[in-house]
């Protein structure tokens, strides 16, 4: 069996090792780099970035109280840059490695359709109109191309200090002053970098809330971690235009409170991604597509029963590791395996200080379902592991249905949080009940413990909590 697969990303390169061990002679085709945006400008680079910003955080508000006295420090950026670029590499060649180790054929370059059956790729060394381009044969394709972000039709937009989270991770120095223009993940998470940094941060968000996926009782304490490290906030706010000033740039706001100005010397736009779909020719198969994205079914398959597409390009959850999930679970569906993949176990989160993660629903979202709802709360302040770490800002909250005492949700903010997520993750998958964590042993003293004492906190039987 011949399977081409379009893109190289974490989509792409997991669904290639998976079709090459399951006897698949297969093909990967990437137009830009191995990795795509994850390794490379995006998840990766971004919490090297962070890593740093965790440590100078600790330095300055945490190191006396730790005991650890300190005469001063310089946060080098050029070193910073340096440092992140060589992880990236080294991540990099290891994909390389592991395509070569499974016998995956890689090319270089832009592969278009021309056919149900058939694609032709077209690198640097070839002419563009294709004349010269290799014709690969395939069974079965899979569409991993992919997204890029999202550019607003906002006047000024394009001034060359506008700048995307791909320019923002490799900037050569950083600036005196950024307006970030969305406060999703990616916009408090440059935040946090750039404003551990020494530059004046603003987030300008359209919504009422900042991270207005996750629930709000996570968000908060992030928020007023962000806004006492001098971080301002304005929500419930439209940008009108952005043009050029004596300090940089001008960005206009509206809100109920009447125009604003700020001025920054570099205006990020951080308000979304969309799927690269344009370059694939998707015309000469006849291929549907929806809003942009191209149109899958639960399977992953596309409207040409040969040909899947996962990952950012599909236009669901545009997640480095549900683009993995669905590879595998394409290629598994092409070869007749009873594979599936459960949606409500996608985990969320955001890597500042405190970090956080969400998985299933919130407890608005439960509520509008139409659960009859029972919550658990416990403060991460009083885990013995936390205040050992310095880290007492968060909490851990369970969502619940009252009446079965499964669990619904778990979200978490404070240290560790995006690591221990994964426990509620396995919990939802397994429809367990708070009883079942109740009485499932948590290692002492981890932060882990809280997780317990949140279940125990649903029925209001918390250990550590006074009544």
């Amino acid at each position: 069996m011949k399977i081409v697969i379009l893109g190289g990303g974490p989509g792409g390169y997991v669904a290639a090792i998976r079709a090459a061990q399951l006897g698949a002679e297969v093909t990967l085709v990437e137009n830009k780099f191995l990795g795509g945006t994850c390794l490379n400008v995006g998840c990766i680079p971004t919490k090297v970035l962070l890593h740093t910003t965790e440590l100078i955080d600790a330095l300055e508000n945490d190191a006396k109280e730790l005991g650890i006295t300190i005469s001063g420090y310089e946060a080098d950026w050029t070193k910073l840059q340096k440092r992140k670029n060589k992880i990236i590499k080294k991540l990099v060649g290891g994909v390389n490695g592991l395509l070569k180790n499974n016998s995956v054929t890689k090319i270089m370059g832009t592969g278009v359709f021309v056919n149900n059956h058939q694609i032709k790729v077209i690198t640097e060394n070839q002419d563009a109109s294709g004349t010269a381009a290799t014709l690969i044969d395939f069974d079965f394709a899979i569409i991993a191309s992919g997204s890029t972000p999202v550019i607003p039709p906002i006047p000024g937009s394009n001034h060359p200090d506008v700048i995307t989270s791909d320019t923002a991770l490799s900037l050569e120095a950083v600036p005196k002053s950024m307006c970030i223009i969305g406060g999703g993940v990616i916009g408090c998470e440059f935040a946090s970098v750039y404003n551990a940094f020494g530059c004046k941060v603003t987030i300008i968000e359209m919504l009422p809330e900042i991270v207005a996926n996750m629930d709000q009782d996570i968000v908060k304490p992030l928020k007023d971690k962000l806004i006492k490290d001098g971080v301002e906030i304005f929500t419930n706010t439209r940008v009108e235009s952005i043009q050029e000033d004596p300090q940089g740039l001008a960005v206009t706001t509206s809100s109920k409170a009447g125009e604003r100005i700020i001025t920054a010397q570099k205006v990020l736009l951080s308000v979304g991604r969309k799927p690269v779909i344009d370059s694939l020719e998707l015309n000469q198969v006849g291929l549907e597509t929806v809003s942009g994205a191209i149109k899958v079914n639960h399977k992953m398959q596309t409207n040409v029963p040969n040909i899947y597409a996962v990952g950012d390009c599909n236009g669901g959850v545009m997640l480095a590791h549900v683009a993995s999930a669905e590879g595998i679970f394409a290629v598994e569906t092409i070869f007749g395996k009873r594979s599936q993949i459960d949606f409500k176990t996608i985990p969320y989160c955001v890597y500042t200080k405190p970090e956080l993660a969400s998985v299933g629903l919130t407890e608005a979202q439960a509520r509008e379902a139409g659960y009859q709802v029972k919550v658990g709360n416990f403060p991460v302040a009083i885990n013995g592991k936390a205040m050992i770490m310095g880290e007492t800002t968060g909490v851990v909250k369970y969502v619940t249905d009252a009446a079965t005492g499964e669990i619904l949700g778990l979200h978490m903010a404070g240290p560790r949080a995006t690591d221990l997520i994964v426990e509620g993750a396995l919990a939802i998958r397994l429809e367990a009940t708070v009883d079942e964590l109740m009485s499932t042993i948590h290692a002492h003293p981890t932060v882990g413990e809280a997780l317990m004492e949140a279940a125990h906190a649903v029925k209001g039987e918390a250990i550590h909590v006074m009544r």
